[in-house]
């Protein structure tokens, strides 16, 4: 069934009845995201009709296109703007830190695992993907009073002598501490799962022909984990460049990340063209990580099916 002769004898493939059923997820996407975000972007060129006049309304300080594709005033007051440019640095310098210290410890929670295995391995295991069960907001809460002046941290150090301790609440290595602690669970799972598809045959047999924990390591699990790693690193950066929760409470007042000054934009200063245009730049950013991303699993296909 599904096949029919083409004349010469070649059998031809019918369209399957089952692939209809991507229908409707596909429709609900383009209706609640393609539809709103080509919305957003013809606002941020100027176009108030349509979906766009009720927020035109009441929007302050708007740029309204004056040609037929609109204007780019808009991104020109936000993109020379010190607020949004000091936003725009913070953002990555702690996407930057963040997914190479979440890497970092991820990893070596996996390699760890795989390598050792036993009872040790799985309580930390089950110990880094612990936040995962844990609400953003309530893990926020507890790392802006740990590390306050006069949280645990601060009064242990005091209690030792260290009277100069810092106080990491309301600053970016505060957020960087919040930005690990939610995806480190994730990269766990993703890395350990990778590590755990190496067949155990392979690094039985690197160790009988000599090679050491270290080699191991850096010729067998981590070439044949280049998807897993990937996967990691793309979700990562795209997590912590759209956050808000985290640099919203534990991060300083100014300048904060992307996230936090757009909707500060929006809500306080009742801007949302140049609101929207800061979601643009982050989409932006987060589109280039994206095709990073695909790119690899393509490449990663194309080896696949060349052996």
């Amino acid at each position: 069934m599904g096949r029919q002769r083409d004349g010469v004898g070649a059998p031809r493939q019918l369209p399957r009845p089952g692939g209809l059923l991507v229908l409707p997820p596909l429709l609900l996407v383009a209706l609640f995201v393609g539809v709103p975000v080509v919305s957003g972007v013809l606002y941020t060129l100027g176009h108030f009709g349509g979906l766009n006049s009720v927020v035109a309304a009441i929007g302050l300080h708007q740029h309204a296109a004056d040609h037929w594709w609109g204007t780019l005033g808009a991104y020109r007051e936000v993109l020379t703007s010190d607020v949004f440019l000091r936003s725009l640095t913070v953002t990555v310098e702690v996407t930057l830190l963040s997914v190479v210290a979440v890497f970092a410890l991820a990893l070596t929670v996996a390699l760890y695992a795989r390598l050792t295995g036993g009872r040790t391995a799985k309580i930390v295991t089950a110990l880094s993907i612990t936040p995962l069960f844990l609400p953003a907001v309530i893990g926020s809460y507890a790392i802006l009073t740990f590390y306050a002046g006069d949280g645990a941290l601060t009064t242990l150090a005091h209690a030792l002598g260290w009277s100069h301790a810092p106080r990491l609440s309301y600053t970016m290595w505060g957020v960087v501490i919040g930005q690990v602690w939610t995806n480190l669970p994730f990269a766990v799972l993703v890395l350990s799962s990778g590590l755990a598809a190496v067949p155990d045959a392979l690094i039985e047999a690197a160790r009988d022909a000599g090679a050491g924990r270290t080699q191991v390591v850096l010729r067998v699990l981590l070439p044949m984990a280049g998807v897993p790693a990937v996967i990691t690193a793309a979700f990562t950066t795209i997590s912590v460049l759209g956050s808000y929760t985290v640099p919203y409470l534990v991060g300083p007042t100014a300048p904060t990340m992307l996230g936090v000054q757009l909707a500060n934009t929006f809500q306080s200063y009742n801007q949302p063209q140049q609101s929207l245009v800061m979601a643009v730049v982050v989409f932006a950013l987060a589109s280039l990580v994206g095709v990073a991303y695909v790119r690899a699993n393509v490449r990663e296909a194309r080896k696949a099916a060349a052996r």
